[in-house]
């Protein structure tokens, strides 16, 4: 398919710091696609160059087909841009606000136009007359967000977009990302919420100090990590669980027996227990917090290490 958001090689240096180091990232035409990673790893420096904000330091970036340095006044009519942090003019209203930046984008505020705002203003309960200055950080986001849906964009590029949002909210996001992939459109979610990227990308890149670490469907990335396994003990003796092909972290607790396999083991284990007659039989497929912990769990024990050095001292 018809690459939307292609980079090669993409660096970006601020100084001696290289915010991305070669990242490889592709976006094709009609999807959902998220872009993880924690604080610092790049991901706001790669929306920025896709958006012509920063020029890049080597490598190169596309979208469609066209370079983001040079050619972003005519690609911002075709984009929609929701950052995680919003500013607006504090002296407009929230209503005006949106309505600025639908001109921005070349909105026209035609009939179809105010139906749609009007919408969206209901689903997210969202007053357009207060002050922007008034606006505590979730309604900023409101606004940016029903700027963004408003006005149709050919590519929705959505960096931290729910930051600030209530769960009720966040269901009316979801719904409107399930709208845009009805239409067609290309979406690139940038997010935090392992959860919500789960439900919501059809595909995912994982950077990691400025380098795509793994990229794929959720099907593709999920057979690198293992998926748990319970049922209940009953008269199992040790040779019959010894016999599960490719158990790992095989423990009985209360009555139940649990352990992981590679999720590529797994159909051999399905028939294993058929075999055994297991009782009581739970299988969780592994989530995409767990690939996430594969890249990032080096970083989680040496932080914890060092709240346990700096508490001991």
């Amino acid at each position: 398919m018809n690459a939307v958001i292609e980079t090669v090689a993409l660096e970006k240096r601020f100084g001696p710091v290289r915010a991305l180091d070669g990242l490889n990232l592709r976006v094709v035409a009609g999807e959902v696609h998220g872009f993880l990673g924690p604080n610092g790893s790049g991901k706001s420096t790669t929306i920025r160059v896709l958006l012509g904000l920063a020029r890049a330091s080597g490598g190169s970036a596309s979208v469609f087909d066209r370079d983001p340095w040079r050619d972003a006044v005519g690609l911002h009519r075709r984009i929609a841009y929701v950052p995680g942090d919003v500013s607006l003019w504090p002296n407009l209203t929230g209503g005006e606000s949106i309505d600025l930046i639908g001109r921005l984008r070349g909105g026209n505020g035609d009939a179809g136009y105010r139906a749609r705002r009007a919408d969206l203003m209901e689903a997210f309960q969202f007053d357009p007359k207060k002050k922007a200055r008034a606006y505590s950080k979730g309604n900023r986001q409101k606004v940016a967000l029903i700027a963004a849906f408003a006005t149709p964009a050919e590519l929705y590029i959505l960096d931290e977009p729910t930051s600030g949002l209530d769960p009720i909210m966040e269901s009316v996001f979801t719904r409107e990302i399930g709208r845009l992939r009805e239409a067609g459109a290309t979406v690139l979610l940038s997010s935090h919420i392992l959860s919500e990227v789960e439900q919501l990308c059809d595909r995912v890149s994982i950077i990691r100090a400025g380098k795509t670490v793994e990229s794929g469907t959720l099907a593709e990335l999920r057979h690198l990590t293992r998926t748990q396994f319970g049922f209940a003990r009953n008269d199992f003796g040790d040779a019959d669980l010894d016999s599960i092909p490719g158990a790992r972290d095989l423990t009985t607790n209360a009555g139940r027996v649990s352990f992981t396999v590679d999720s590529d083991a797994t159909s051999a284990v399905l028939q294993r227990l058929a075999e055994l007659r297991v009782t009581g039989l739970t299988v969780a497929p592994p989530s995409l917090e767990e690939l996430f912990l594969r890249h990032y769990g080096d970083d989680i024990a040496a932080a914890d290490g060092a709240l346990e050095g700096a508490s001991a001292r």
